[in-house]
């Protein structure tokens, strides 16, 4: 048996408080050195390069002409894509469009801020948007659905998927599916450090882009660093975490079920049970055995990896208000609270990208198909960003418009503060020398 590793919260220094908090992809200094080459010979080089770090990195067989996936490519995916998953990428998707069809924002409002004056906001959709889905440990038809469904909801023009290739030069056949399905029929073969490159600088057969969405590897978290200069890298997306605060009426081994959920992901996810209930605990140290009994080799292999490491693990609390700190201060990308009365948790919880609420709603449900958007700022950053949106796809551009009545007060009023601020020519355009122009020429 795997020893998981178990914590109680009070009894730690603040030095090992604070190293629960931290994740695999904290320190990404090591991928730093490693990923400036990669992306300076795309830049230099375009498609060369791309097939070539596919061939090198991904060993993948792929060559300059196939890049870009082909009509027949799609075409081919949905005879080899069972009627059951594409009936649940359906399924996904209608609800991801619902979720998003209401969060997509007017396109234009303003307001009477004073009469005959007017302020507002206008959105419109980013141009041009890259959506990453990974694919080295396994295949995310859902990712797909998550990036795309907001992007066409909000009408992005020019959409691109950007995935890395199977070791025979293809895309995950559901990925193309959910896809199509979603509405975007522009996938290339490249993933990586090398993907953020290609669409951050453009190659021969890839169109730059003007942002970039989608979790990654610490590679890709990399690459965007050093090219956040270049395009817009959107929301900060990590490798996987999740946090399952348990009071005491559930069964520890639910806790532990819902724990393997996002620990599976790979090594480098993070993974806490957190509760303030020894019974809680001791039920999901005891059940994991029995949940892995049931788990593939590799899946196992990667949870145990996280559950015994310094990313994950049972965290014993004591009282429920150091349960709710502790969540507060990690700030998860996903969150369970496992209750059979959650909402009286909620108001605690102020700190957590992703919250799915009671014993019905396990992190699977909110991944594929719940609807709300499941790719989330991971590292902490859910303290100030927030899920993947029909927002992050649009740019707001504030709209102003005054009257010739509302004029006076308005022009009044900006001179006052544009002689306190020293800005003569600010002070200028509301003085008596704009007031000539506007008189009408008689």
């Amino acid at each position: 048996m795997t020893d998981v590793s178990f914590y109680e919260y009070s009894k730690l220094s603040a030095d090992g408080k604070a190293a629960l908090l931290r994740r695999s992809e904290n320190d990404i200094s090591s991928f730093m050195d490693k990923v400036k080459p990669i992306l300076e010979a795309v830049r230099t080089e375009g498609d060369r390069a791309v097939a070539r770090f596919g061939r090198e990195l991904d060993k993948a067989d792929i060559s300059e002409a196939t890049i870009k996936v082909t009509e027949a490519e799609f075409d081919a995916a949905f005879g080899l894509v069972s009627t059951d998953v594409i009936d649940a990428i359906k399924f996904g998707i209608e609800n991801i469009r619902v979720f998003h069809e209401e969060q997509k924002p007017e396109a234009m409002w303003l307001k009477e801020v004073r009469p005959g004056a007017f302020a507002g906001d206008r959105f419109t959709p980013i141009q041009s948007v890259a959506l990453y889905v990974p694919r080295g440990k396994g295949s995310f038809p859902s990712v797909t659905m998550m990036t795309s469904v907001p992007a066409v909801v909000a009408g992005v023009p020019h959409l691109a998927i950007v995935t890395p290739p199977a070791p025979d030069g293809s895309v995950d056949a559901a990925t193309l599916v959910a896809a199509r399905l979603a509405g975007v029929e522009t996938v290339y073969k490249v993933g990586g450090a090398q993907a953020v490159a290609a669409v951050a600088y453009g190659t021969e057969t890839i169109k730059p882009a003007l942002k970039i969405v989608g979790p990654g590897s610490p590679w890709v978290v990399a690459a965007k660093r050093i090219l956040a200069g270049v395009i817009d890298t959107g929301l900060p997306a990590g490798p996987s975490e999740a946090m399952i605060f348990a009071d005491d009426t559930v069964h520890g081994g639910l806790a532990a079920l819902d724990l393997l959920i996002e620990a599976e992901h790979g090594p480098d996810s993070s993974a806490y049970l957190v509760t303030h209930s020894r019974r809680v605990a001791e039920e999901a140290l005891a059940a994991l055995p029995e949940h892995w009994a049931r788990m593939t080799a590799q899946r196992v292999d990667f949870s145990s990896t996280v559950l015994s490491g310094k990313c994950g693990g049972v965290v014993l609390t004591s009282s429920i208000q150091e349960s709710y700190d502790f969540v507060n201060a990690y700030a998860p990308e996903h969150l369970e609270i496992l209750s059979t009365d959650p909402f009286s948790h909620l108001g605690q919880i102020t700190e957590a990208a992703e919250i799915l609420m009671g014993p019905y709603t396990p992190v699977s449900i909110g991944n594929f198909c719940l609807g709300p958007n499941a790719v989330l700022p991971t590292s902490r950053w859910a303290r100030t960003f927030g899920p993947l949106s029909v927002t992050d796809f649009v740019k707001r551009s504030s709209i102003g418009y005054v009257t010739a009545p509302a004029y006076p007060l308005f022009a009044e009023n900006a001179h006052k503060l544009a002689i306190y601020e020293g800005f003569s020519s600010h002070a200028n355009a509301v003085s008596p020398v704009r007031d000539a122009y506007l008189k009408p020429k008689g």
